[in-house]
């Protein structure tokens, strides 16, 4: 790992906008990146990097990142020439987040943190930085990789007592990014009719992810039947915009970097980002 971890982790802001692979046209990523968003996070599982071009030619300096890329469904030695293309097309704005997906989706998902391990190894002789790299970690053997091999962790669906924990883990100067989602409507229980489903499935039914959930306290009762109350709303931020971004800044008081905020629901996430980040 190189001296300028620090500049590196920076580099990401303390706020981000978080959207499923593709979801973002380029007039929004534009948008995002005039509020003053320090990252754009693609999630999903893409089997290649061609998508991310668009959203670096939509903006000018702006960090981009996955969040992730699946090892089970990609060759690592081509995502390697990817990033190394953006890299020379676009010096220092694309970060690689990987991760090992879940056992459930995945027929190939056996010992995870190895095949992390053997795809590292990989991106190592393809000469692409740690630095330039992220880990989906929620567990702690994968954390402390993810401070080993990379620049830091991106935990999904996480509170922020995991944060708290997490960044135990890494120690400091790591980064740690954890995504959170949020519902900007100040009506619970329309903000839960939201933020419920999508919570639900998959992520209730993934062992990866429940068994994450119960090392911070939640129990069967609370992640079965669509979720509890009290744990859809510790994982799905809802209000008005100062209540959502005081919620969302709990990560960053529990010793994250950067959180990244994933706008739940049908409509233009731009102007509830927008609300967010002027809250603050």
């Amino acid at each position: 790992m190189t001296s300028d971890r620090a500049a590196h982790v920076a580099r990401f802001g303390t706020h981000g906008a978080w959207s499923g692979w593709g979801k973002y046209t380029p007039d929004q990523a534009r948008a995002i990146e005039e509020l003053g968003y320090g990252t754009i996070w693609l999630g999903g599982s893409p089997e290649n990097l061609r998508p991310i071009r668009k959203v670096l030619e939509a903006t000018e300096d702006i960090t981009v990142a996955t969040g992730i890329v699946n090892i089970w469904n990609t060759d690592a030695a081509t995502i390697a020439d990817e990033y190394l293309e953006l890299e020379s097309d676009f010096p220092g704005r694309f970060y690689l987040g990987i991760g090992a997906g879940h056992p459930e989706a995945t027929a190939e998902y056996k010992k995870p943190y190895e095949a992390v391990v053997d795809y590292l190894d990989v991106l190592d002789s393809k000469d692409v930085p740690a630095e330039r790299r992220l880990l989906a970690a929620l567990g702690p053997k994968m954390l402390r990789l993810s401070a080993d091999r990379a620049l830091g962790a991106h935990p999904y669906l996480t509170p922020p007592a995991h944060t708290a924990q997490a960044r135990e883990i890494l120690g400091p100067g790591v980064l740690l990014a954890p995504e959170h989602k949020v519902v900007l409507d100040t009506d619970p229980e329309a903000a839960r009719a939201v933020g419920r489903p999508p919570v639900d499935k998959p992520y209730l039914h993934l062992r990866n992810y429940v068994a994450n959930l119960k090392r911070l306290g939640w129990t069967d009762d609370d992640i079965s039947g669509g979720g509890s109350d009290a744990l859809i709303d510790t994982l799905v931020a809802h209000g008005d915009a100062a209540s959502v971004r005081a919620q969302v800044d709990a990560h960053l008081s529990s010793g994250a970097d950067h959180v990244a905020v994933q706008v739940l629901g049908d409509g233009d996430p731009v102007p509830p980002l927008a609300a967010i980040l002027r809250a603050g």
